[in-house]
């Protein structure tokens, strides 16, 4: 049986490959990549450069293991609903075989392919570790809180063991090789490498994990909300490109570290992954309103000079300027970072999320659609599961918690090196002589806090209560 195995953005390797597993038990596999404008379109690519620069890397990487099994892998430039459905015809292909996405562009983009080719269209699950939106409440519902989400889903989580890369794979034949082109680099993208960029692919995946489960895994739960240590796994863009499965990530982590309290923490992090994209697969008007009703007509603010300042890492308030600094450098932000630096432009900004959402969406290596809204949803309040909506992170308490240190704004606010330790989160409070040995004037080296904590917190407070009728809790 002649089969195209399509891969998509979100399934990068070769190992614990469902539809390349099947497709080589059934005879020939075609490994296919359609280069869609809506990403590699030039001006398109140039909007998303981190995610581009690691998907164009594992697509080498892709390649280079299927040619060392005897493979190639087959790109074809246009929209993957035009190409998928002509290529079957024009091949004699029997059937296309590829994971399912959760996102409504590929829910749609798989809806219009499996109308073109019926039974020919095979989609496998495999984006989490059970099919989204399977899990139901006692009434039939969806879940719309985390933890009964949680409990559920342990009780009906049955784990896979995680199958090896096949050792070969028959030669792809001339018919479909003659419709490749070569691999866009980032230049032909008009894109400037980043080298400070996580390198993509399945091998730069699978040291990172390993480096995870030999060095911070064991202090997971007590580490990974500190923004000044390596305490965390940085997979989330190995996840979000499928270049390691998430099946794959659980099983190491279990065999690593047993029934330990990072281990679970850890893993209820995965189970976090899976109830964002459950949630996104049942309501996928999540990605343009708000999940809460109440929110629909918020006052958001417009500031323009407010929202630059917050897009350059100038507010005046160290960690979020840090974090700021740190997605336009690396595509990266700490966990605890994204979420002090979300609370802060959707309340003590109060502009809307979807603005934060999509600057986020632009320049994160691991942009990924259910986790991203969520995210943001979370910190304005108006989520599944939200943040009550009168809980406002105080960036300076927060930053003296998890950078004690100030190491984290150290690096990414290099005009506070100098600073002591004792005013690194608030250099306002500190006396001028000591600005002056660490080389700080306030106001023109660095700026003075934009908004006033205290004031801005209650302005929302005062908002958000009218708004919301007295308070949503």
């Amino acid at each position: 049986m002649r089969t195209v195995v399509w891969f998509r953005g979100k399934d990068l390797r070769i190992s614990d490959h469902a539809p390349l597993r099947a497709a080589v038990s059934a005879g020939e596999a075609l490994p296919l990549f359609v280069l869609d404008p809506y990403f590699f379109a030039p001006a398109r690519a140039r909007q998303l450069p981190h995610r581009i620069q690691f998907l164009l890397e594992s697509l080498a990487a892709l390649e280079g293991n299927l040619r060392s099994r005897g493979s190639r892998l087959v790109l074809i430039e246009g929209k993957s609903v035009d190409i998928v459905p002509r290529l079957v015809e024009s091949c004699k292909v029997d059937r296309v075989v590829a994971y399912s996405w959760v996102a409504p562009i590929g829910r749609e983009r798989d809806r219009r392919i499996g109308e073109a080719l019926g039974d020919r269209f095979e989609l496998f699950e495999g984006e989490t570790l059970q099919p989204p939106g399977t899990l139901r409440s006692g009434s039939g519902r969806p879940y719309s809180v985390f933890s009964a989400f949680s409990r559920a889903w342990l009780r009906t989580f049955a784990p896979g063991k995680p199958f090896a890369a096949p050792r070969s794979l028959p030669p792809v034949t001339g018919d479909i090789l003659e419709q490749s082109v070569p691999m866009p680099s980032c230049e032909d993208l008009g894109i400037a490498p980043n080298p400070r960029l996580q390198r993509g692919g399945e091998r730069a995946a699978h040291e990172r994990l390993h480096a995870f489960l030999r060095g911070p895994a064991a202090d997971y739960a007590e580490q990974r909300d500190r923004m000044d240590l390596d305490g965390t796994s940085r997979l989330s863009a190995d996840l979000k490109f499928g270049t390691l499965s998430v099946r794959q990530v659980w099983a190491a982590v279990g065999e690593t570290l047993g029934d330990t309290p990072s281990a679970r923490a850890f893993q209820n992090e995965l189970i976090w992954r899976e109830f964002t994209h459950s949630s996104l697969y049942d309501r996928p008007e999540l990605l343009q309103v708000p999940f809460h009703s109440d929110f629909q007509g918020f006052p958001w603010r417009k500031d323009e000079e407010a929202w630059e300042a917050w897009v350059a890492g100038k507010t005046g308030y160290p960690v979020v300027d840090a974090a700021a600094r740190q997605l336009l450098a690396e595509g990266f932000v700490h966990n605890r970072a994204r979420m002090i630096s979300a609370s802060f432009l959707t309340k003590h900004l109060m502009m809307e999320y979807r603005r934060g959402e999509s600057h986020y969406m632009q320049y994160l290596t691991d942009g990924d659609w259910a986790q991203n809204n969520a995210g943001w949803q979370w910190s304005a309040g108006c989520g599944c599961d939200a943040q009550p909506y009168f809980r406002v992170f105080n960036p300076t308490t927060q930053g003296q918690k998890f950078d004690p240190n100030g190491a984290y704004v150290r690096r990414w606010v290099s005009e506070l090196a100098k600073m002591p330790t004792k005013y690194i989160h608030s250099p306002w409070n500190a006396p001028d002589t000591i600005l002056g040995d660490a080389g700080v004037c306030l106001g023109d080296n660095y700026p003075r806090p934009i908004v006033d904590h205290q004031q801005a917190r209650q302005r929302y407070l005062d908002v958000a209560g009218a708004h919301l009728k007295g308070g949503r809790q």
